[in-house]
């Protein structure tokens, strides 16, 4: 059973006050870094898995995709994408990630942002992606940071007085299952390393192009809210190509 939390009513009205949600690709602190590894997508035909509100579907055809299609698993997300666009090349699927059927070779570029910490098993999805890319497709993904997701707790150690002191790391090689809070409780997640992530895609058939571990952009850490965001990665972003 894949967990549908995006569904729950609660967790979805606290979703849609995120600064990401609301303000699109420049609410969140890691698009700079993903926008610079996208490649030329001009005629190009995009996946985005986990699309959430559609703003990676949307920036893709604003770069001149030639079509996007969109796939998430929850309702909710994809009834407030579906309101956000007006383009017929641009089409929306609910179902989970790891249920995905396509032809072999159907896209150029398959893109994901912070959706696989969600699916038990990044292998399998890294052998469905290499057959639906073309050959020498791209495949960029961004997800919470093996670092982040180490402890069911993914928080910092606090002081008496609540000032943070550092951000914990634990039972990093034991992967699995995480039972952890993000917006609401009992959120599912899966840890797992990052020789892991790197070695799944090389054994699906990719070459790793660049790995990147942001920091938020330099307008955002003008915010005090951020600053501890040096002091631990929160996300790693991987660039691949079929081979």
């Amino acid at each position: 059973m894949k967990q549908n939390k995006y569904d729950d009513e609660n967790f979805f009205s606290a979703y849609k006050q995120m600064p990401r949600s609301i303000q699109g690709l420049e609410g969140a602190g890691e698009w700079h870094v993903l926008k610079a590894l996208m490649p030329d997508l001009r005629d190009k035909s995009v996946l985005d898995l986990g699309c959430g509100f559609g703003w990676h579907c949307r920036y893709a055809r604003e770069q001149q995709a030639s079509s996007v299609v969109g796939v998430d698993i929850s309702e909710k997300m994809l009834q407030q994408a579906a309101e956000l666009t007006d383009d017929a090349a641009i089409s929306y699927l609910q179902m989970p990630i790891e249920d995905i059927e396509f032809p072999n070779a159907q896209f150029d570029v398959v893109i994901s942002s912070l959706a696989f910490h969600y699916i038990e098993s990044f292998e399998a999805i890294c052998k469905k992606i290499h057959d639906v890319l073309k050959p020498g497709g791209s495949f960029i993904f961004s997800v919470e940071h093996p670092i982040f997701t180490t402890r069911n707790e993914q928080d910092w150690y606090y002081d008496e007085h609540g000032n943070r002191l550092h951000w914990p790391v634990d039972h990093y090689s034991s992967e699995g299952k995480r039972e952890t809070t993000f917006l609401t409780d009992n959120v599912i997640k899966y840890h797992r390393t990052i020789s892991t992530y790197m070695n799944n895609l090389i054994q699906a058939g990719f070459a790793i192009k660049a790995v990147k571990e942001p920091l938020p952009s330099e307008e955002m850490m003008s915010n005090p809210i951020m600053q501890d965001e040096t002091r631990r990665p929160m996300f790693i972003i991987i660039s691949a190509e079929k081979i």
